[in-house]
């Protein structure tokens, strides 16, 4: 199962979900569902834009664990 870890660097970060939006230049709604896990999938753009902004690797926002 991968796990996305978004929020938690988000936290550590002090970022909110507005100000991630306003620096990627994805939609508030995007980064919503991201950040509560509400999503199926996601987009190598979007996730290219995330670590640019958050500074991180892709390791970094998702992880496996076996289910």
């Amino acid at each position: 199962m991968i796990k996305n870890k978004l929020s938690a660097i988000m936290g550590e970060k002090r970022i909110k979900m507005s100000e991630l939006s306003r620096m990627t230049g994805l939609s508030y709604q995007t980064v919503f569902r991201l950040y509560y896990d509400k999503t199926q999938s996601i987009d190598f753009c979007t996730l290219s834009k995330i670590c640019w902004a958050l500074e991180c690797d892709v390791a970094d926002i998702l992880g496996y664990a076996p289910d």
